[in-house]
């Protein structure tokens, strides 16, 4: 038994080392599915201008027109299946909703930066298909020049058997290059305080959920991504007033961020607190829910709802088209067993104090505090928590999401919270030193 104990600890401290080295291919995708691109995407890129899908359920074909040719690389990805194709940084300027429609073997399609230097077009395929050819046409007589890609039916083992290993979908070594702006490159000095980083002030990281390819919920011409992401830059201005805080965003602009990264950035800065920001919407099947909610992480949902919202979010990555089996079952249970106890009970002790506060600025649900297994909250030596900050399905919510007015006042509320969360806690490892 104790033999058994030693290498499991040991495996444990292994996997928590690897997870804390930089993750050198953290993706930034600019906008996408209509939305306005960023400052990026400018006419020094190539332009698509078109985009439109050919043919049937046994064979379709996809065209996507170019002010110039460029390089690509196609790839497919199973559960759920999906092609993925890599070309160069593109200026995508395509109709509003072009994709959210599909034809033939695919559903949909959508498509964005995927890192700098590099965007990416994901597919969501009806059933398992085969990339039959794939090419790119030179402009001529008159016509743009324009990438093809012709996928065939197939049954699941043919699928399986199409990529070669050496085809996963990272990016080509000659497309990409810097890490984001917002991720740090390096890991303080071990030498250094959990949540201090050389200037002695507590790490907060803010994380706007979603972003870039990943829309998140829409509704009434609102899309989460960008209500959360306006939530977070108020709350990080809020926090760099008072000069007590080293504030690091997972994203400050229109970009996708893995899973995983979010919260590497967390462990990598030894961060004091990590707050998820996000704005659900609930099937009309399941009526009409309102106010905010704070999820901590647990093994077990505290409800239905609060499964199912997990259940979504962890499902973030497969959105911009990253293999979701990056970690074996076993690997993320150990990694679950090694989430601290203190970390969870400052991370409970969080959310009951930020609930305190904003529930007399904002109105929150009827159960506000909750519990679930979401994996931005896995960071085993960060307190974590997960701020839904309304419905985007409730109209009343949604009024108040996009009010400037209602963001201050839920934004102090939060700053509130946050200070005097952390000054206990400092002032507590204080004391033990």
């Amino acid at each position: 038994m104790a033999s058994r104990t030693n290498q499991r600890v040991l495996l444990g401290c292994a996997l928590l080392c690897a997870a804390a080295l930089p993750y050198a291919d953290s993706s930034r995708l600019s906008a996408a599915e209509g939305q306005p691109q960023p400052s990026v995407a400018v006419a020094n890129y190539p332009i698509a201008s078109a985009a439109r899908l050919a043919g049937d359920g046994k064979q379709t074909r996809f065209i996507l027109d170019l002010d110039q040719t460029v390089s690509f690389r196609a790839t497919t990805l199973a559960d759920p299946y999906r092609v993925v194709v890599d070309v160069p940084q593109v200026n995508f300027q395509l109709a509003p909703g072009t994709g959210a429609g599909g034809r033939g073997l695919v559903k949909a399609f959508r498509y964005g930066l995927v890192m700098p230097g590099g965007s990416r077009i994901v597919f969501d395929l009806t059933g398992p298909a085969k990339i039959a050819n794939s090419y790119v046409l030179e402009a001529t007589n008159g016509q743009p020049a324009r990438l093809v890609l012709e996928l065939e039916e197939v049954d699941r083992a043919a699928f399986l058997q199409s990529p070669a290993p050496e085809n996963r979908p990272e990016l080509r070594p000659t497309i990409a290059a810097a890490p984001p702006a917002t991720v740090p490159a390096a890991a303080p000095e071990p030498a250094q305080k959990p949540g201090a980083p050389a200037d002695g002030r507590p790490v907060v990281v803010i994380d706007p959920g979603h972003g870039g390819i990943d829309n998140g919920t829409q509704s009434s011409g609102e899309s989460e991504k960008n209500l959360v992401l306006a939530f977070g830059l108020a709350l990080r201005e809020r926090l760099e007033k008072t000069g007590k805080y080293r504030v690091v965003m997972t994203r400050d602009d229109d970009t996708f961020i893995p899973l995983n990264d979010r919260t590497k950035i967390a462990r990598n800065l030894k961060a004091a607190l990590f707050v998820s920001i996000h704005a659900d919407a609930l099937p009309r099947a399941e009526g009409d829910a309102q106010g905010a909610t704070i999820y901590t992480l647990s093994d077990k949902a505290s409800d239905a709802e609060a499964q199912r919202l997990a259940d979504a979010e962890n499902r973030a990555d497969a959105i911009a088209g990253f293999n979701l089996a990056e970690e074996p079952t076993d690997v993320a249970d150990i990694l679950i067993d090694l989430t601290q106890r203190e970390t969870r009970t400052f991370s409970n002790r969080f959310a009951h104090l930020l609930m305190g506060e904003m529930k007399s600025t904002v109105r929150m649900h009827k159960h506000p505090l909750k519990s679930a297994g979401f994996r931005v909250l896995k960071a085993p030596d960060v307190p974590s928590v997960l701020v839904e900050i309304g419905y985007v399905s409730n109209k009343g919510d949604l009024e108040h999401l996009v009010s400037e007015g209602w963001r201050s006042r839920a934004v102090a509320s939060m700053g509130q919270a946050i200070d005097a969360f952390l000054a206990k806690r400092m002032a507590t490892a204080g004391q033990g030193n």
